[in-house]
Order: C-alpha cells, then sequence, then structure tokens
C-alpha cells in the first residue's frame, strides 16, 4: 500500500499537534503580486536611474555594482530616497500595501496559502511560523481568523516577545518587516544571521518538524546554516517543491535532513488540500485511547495532593483547548446545505469523541476531589458554554449540538458527586450560576440536565432511537456507562448512580417552583413542573431510589440544600416523582 506524501504529512500533523513549524518563502506570496525584497530593490534602482536618464539596463544590479562599487542595498537606497522613516514608509507601501484596484484584482492580499496555514494554526496544528518574506499577508491572514501572533521582525522584538513555548502562534520575519528600513536583502546581508536568532533557529530546528512551501534553499545562506547545523531527526522535514523537483543546494538541505518532498503544482493548492486533510482526520478520527488514559491517569494522581493543584488545572486547561478547537472548526466550517440528519449525528459523535477525556477527567474530580475542583468545573462548563452560544443561527440542531460537550462535561462531574455521596457539592453544581441572559439568571440545571437542555429532543433523530420516550438520557447513559471505569469503580452497571443524579437535578429544578404550584401539579401532570429523565418510565430502577432519597438519605439532602431545606417540599417532590413514574411506566 503506497501513501503519498501530502496523506503521510496531514497524519502526522493530526498525529502530533504543534510539533511542525512551517517555513514559508518568497513563492507563497507569489499568487498575491507581492514582489520580493530583491524585486524591490532592483526596482528602486532602475526608478532612480530613469530619473537620471539612464537608459533601460538588462541587468540593474550589475548596472549599480558597476556605477557604485557594491551590491544594491535595499536600506541604503531608501535613505538616500527619503530623509524621513515617514517617508520611507511611503515608497514601500506603493509595493506592498494594495489600492483599490488591487483589492477588485484581488491582490497584494493574503493568498489561499496564507489562509489555509492560519487555519491550521486557529485550530492549534502550527504553533511556529518561520518566514523570509517581509510583507504582513501572513499575519492579516492569522487575525482573519482570530488568531494574534507573537510578531519577530527584529532582534528587538526577539528580545521583548513572551516565550515560545507560551505562544499560541509564533511568527519569524527572518528578514525583517518592510515597515522596518533593517530588513536583509543582500547577500552579505543574508550571510549570517544575529546570535539571539541563531539559537532561536537551532532550537526550532530541533524541536520541531519542518514544513517547507514557497523556498528554493538556493540562496539565505544564514537559514541554509541553520538547517545544516541540526543533526537532531526527531520530527520529519516535508518540502513541498512544484513537480516535485528541487534546486541542487535544496536538495542537499533535504538530504541532510532525510526529508520527503512532496510534488505540488503551486502553494495556493497544496496548503488547501493539506488544511483539508487535517480538519477530515478531526472529524472523524476517534482521540488516541492512550491520550485519554494518560489525561485520566494524570487526574486520579494530581487530584489527592494540593501540591499538585497546578499541574491538575494545566492538564484540564489543555483538555479543554482542544474541545474549543473543534467548536471553532464546527463554527468556521458550517453544513453545507439544508439540515441533514447524518450531518447532525457527527458532529453528535465528533463532540462525544473529543469530550471524552475532559469528561472522564471531570467525573475523576467528581469522584476524588474538594470545593476547588467545583469551581474549576464550573469554570469549564462557563467557558464551553459561552464558546457554544457565540453561533445561534442556522438549523436548531446543528447550533444547539454545540453546547453537547458541556452537558456531558456537568453530567460526568454529576455523576461522580452521587458515586461520592457528595450531596452539598452536587446541589452547588446544580444550582449554580451558569450565564445571564434577558430572561435573567440561567443555572446549570435549567440550562445542562439533559431533559432541560435545548438540544435533547434531537437524539431521537438517531437511526432506531425515533420512539425512545429519553432519548438524550439513554444516549448519555450509554456515553458515560463507556467512560465512567476510571472514576465509578467495580461498578458494572451505573444506571442507578444515573438515576439518582437525574432525579436529584430534578429536585433542584423544582428550587424555580413555589410550593403552591407544586401541589397543583400533583393534580394534574408533575412532569409539566419538572424535567425528569429516563426514571419516569424505568419504575424498576426509579422506585427504590426515590424510596431511598425519601427515606434514610432524606436529612442529609436536606442538609446539603434541597428542597430549599423544607421537608414538606422535599416530600412533596417525592410524591409528585412517584406519580409521575406510576404514569410514565404505563404508557
Amino acid at each position: 500500500m503506497k501513501i503519498d506524501a501530502t496523506t503521510k504529512l496531514a497524519f502526522s500533523i493530526f498525529e502530533n499537534r504543534g510539533v511542525h513549524a512551517v517555513l514559508l518563502g518568497s513563492g507563497i506570496s507569489r499568487s498575491a503580486a507581492i514582489p520580493t525584497g530583491w524585486e524591490i530593490t532592483l526596482d528602486l534602482v532602475r526608478r532612480v536611474a530613469q530619473v537620471q536618464g539612464e537608459p533601460e539596463h538588462a541587468d540593474w544590479a550589475a548596472w549599480y555594482t558597476a556605477k557604485y562599487g557594491g551590491e544594491p542595498n535595499y536600506s541604503q537606497l531608501l535613505e538616500h530616497l527619503a530623509d524621513t522613516a515617514a517617508e520611507r514608509r511611503a515608497i514601500l507601501d506603493g509595493y506592498i500595501e494594495p489600492s483599490t484596484e488591487d483589492r477588485a484584482a484581488g491582490k497584494k492580499l493574503p493568498t489561499r496559502a496564507h489562509r489555509a496555514i492560519a487555519r491550521l494554526v486557529r485550530a492549534g496544528y502550527i504553533r511556529v511560523i518561520l518566514t523570509t518574506n517581509f510583507d504582513r499577508l501572513m499575519e492579516n491572514a492569522l487575525r482573519d481568523e482570530g488568531v494574534e501572533p507573537v510578531v519577530v521582525a527584529s532582534v528587538d522584538a526577539l528580545a521583548g516577545a513572551v516565550p515560545l513555548s507560551h505562544a499560541s502562534c509564533y511568527l519569524v520575519k527572518l528578514h525583517g518587516d518592510y515597515k522596518d528600513a533593517r530588513i536583509l536583502n543582500t547577500d552579505a546581508e543574508l550571510a549570517g544571521y544575529p546570535a539571539e536568532y541563531d539559537r532561536l533557529l537551532d532550537r526550532i530546528m530541533d524541536e520541531f518538524g519542518l514544513i517547507v512551501c514557497g523556498w528554493s534553499g538556493e540562496w539565505d545562506h544564514a537559514l541554509r546554516a541553520a538547517v545544516m547545523r541540526s543533526v537532531n531527526r526527531r520530527y520529519p522535514l516535508f518540502w513541498a517543491a512544484q513537480g516535485g523537483h528541487l534546486r541542487p543546494r535544496g536538495q542537499e538541505l533535504l538530504d541532510h535532513r532525510r526529508g520527503v518532498v512532496i510534488p505540488i503544482d503551486d502553494a495556493d493548492s497544496f496548503m488547501e488540500a493539506l488544511q483539508r486533510s487535517v480538519e477530515t482526520l478531526a472529524q472523524t478520527g476517534a482521540p488516541d485511547p492512550a491520550s485519554v488514559g494518560l489525561a485520566v491517569a494524570s487526574a486520579r494522581r494530581y487530584v489527592a495532593k494540593p501540591e499538585f493543584r497546578i499541574p491538575l488545572e494545566d492538564l484540564v486547561r489543555d483538555q479543554l483547548a482542544l474541545i474549543t478547537v473543534t467548536l471553532d472548526e464546527q463554527r468556521a466550517n458550517p453544513p453545507k446545505g439544508g439540515y441533514q440528519k447524518e450531518v447532525y449525528c457527527q458532529y453528535v459523535e465528533t463532540n462525544e469523541q473529543g469530550t471524552e477525556a475532559l469528561a472522564t477527567v471531570a467525573g475523576v474530580l467528581g469522584r476524588w476531589g474538594d470545593n476547588g475542583s467545583l469551581e474549576l468545573v464550573l469554570d469549564v462548563i462557563r467557558v464551553l458554554y459561552v464558546k457554544a452560544r457565540e453561533v445561534q443561527s442556522g438549523y436548531p440542531p446543528y447550533f444547539e449540538v454545540r453546547t453537547y460537550p458541556a452537558v456531558l462535561i456537568f453530567s460526568a462531574y454529576g455523576l461522580g458527586l452521587v458515586r461520592a455521596g457528595q450531596w452539598e457539592t452536587l446541589q452547588r453544581l446544580l444550582t449554580a450560576e451558569l450565564a445571564r441572559d434577558h430572561r435573567g439568571v440561567r443555572r446549570m440545571v435549567d440550562a445542562l440536565f439533559a431533559w432541560a437542555w435545548a438540544g435533547a429532543e434531537h437524539f431521537s433523530h438517531f437511526p432506531g432511537k425515533e420512539r425512545h420516550k429519553t432519548p438524550s438520557s439513554d444516549r448519555i447513559l450509554s456515553v458515560l456507562s463507556t467512560w465512567s471505569h476510571a472514576f465509578m469503580g467495580v461498578l458494572h452497571d451505573i444506571t442507578p448512580n444515573f438515576a439518582r443524579f437525574e432525579i436529584l437535578a430534578s429536585l433542584a429544578y423544582t428550587d424555580l417552583h413555589e410550593q403552591t404550584a407544586l401541589e397543583r401539579g400533583l393534580n394534574t401532570d408533575f412532569s409539566n413542573r419538572t424535567p425528569v429523565g429516563l426514571s419516569s418510565w424505568n419504575e424498576l430502577v426509579a422506585a427504590p431510589i426515590v424510596d431511598e432519597l425519601a427515606g434514610k438519605w432524606g436529612d442529609e439532602l436536606l442538609a446539603a440544600g434541597f428542597a430549599r431545606t423544607e421537608r414538606a417540599r422535599l416530600d412533596l417532590f417525592m410524591r409528585g416523582f412517584r406519580g409521575v413514574i406510576a404514569t410514565e411506566s404505563w404508557r
């Protein structure tokens, strides 16, 4: 079985998130009609010469050398042509900044390749970009995707930049920025980088794989030297070249790094195809079981020791970032056409796969955590809920399923609390503020309890679930049954504990109603006063649980804050819920 190099690279990027750096040369900006620094320098020479009455020459660099005794120098030319920085910037703007006509023609704007790279950065697959270009197309493409890069275009900027390991996007403009007259152009200028740049490049070459596009490898001597200095090949080098052919000096670099050449037609089509391939893997690939197991094992080790509080929060933060990337990808690439059940079901499964690690960690925190764990989980749920609600247009099933990760984490944490008998913490989870809107404060239980959740009704769209009474509860129970071995212990069937969680969520929900309203519900349909769940029809499971909650655990629940701490209110709820069981189990 022969796998093409682009597919091989896509798998490497997907499986090794954030460990590939991109090296871009002038070819990446070619379709934007942006001239290279050398082309600008020669054009300035031509314009100066023609103003002085010089006829047209085939080789302006040779003319300049013969006349002035040295190579054309970008910085020196600008200094002679303009006295102030503002004047120099005005000269360069004509080469780099798009005019109205340029914009209409799509020139001097980020190319399709720039935008594909920016999407990979936004999704967390690429963190480091090296470029020999001094235009700002890469920065603009990143900002269009909502990414604010750390830009290093000089030694001064490098000294003041955040550490490489702390940046979500680190853009190094090796030859400078066109707004800065210190850009590097000539052979002499490109012969060596400052020592600070060499140290940075040595680190990047050692710690990252390299994806090269738009760079020939023939010139830029200092950059060539950095590649040749690197001896560590822990991650591969991939070099995208037109037709798969490199020039001799480029081939020398490829051979030294034992890299792989990728034949391409052009940078735009290559980068777009690569980004689509990685996105496809993200949508269809299940998480690595080893990575999920590692996250859960780490959480179990950290949760018991206060001195591991910071590593625990870092673990949760990293897992949260992975889920937000999925939500960002869904927002950036909404489904085309009308609503399709198959697409909706794929969204659900993608969100389940992406949430498994963090939801399982939440279950561990519920089982063995403390009040600090509660605050951490509440923060996670709020972040996910707000992120999901950034999209509120389109077909309801599509945008409501974006809050499904928050539902899963809420449910897993609650299940862990039930297993531990942490009734007070459970009550605080259920009644904690989730968000505020035009209706006022929304509590966790109001929006994320399966039967109160706005997306619950759409789970009947799964094949075979059309006639299920509680498709959302059934689905969540099934998913948590698969994940819960890490925090539910030796229990093979988590259904009773899940039923306890749902019944107590229903009890917390009734805090919205005065007691008189609950009393009226006894004479009508009590389920109209509160969402219920799978316990409403599963009498064999629910009936003994209602008895134990009303009996031996009743005092503990009241002490924890359930039923507004009122015994009469608790008894009223249990009477109403028994009525729901008796009614629904016969339907």
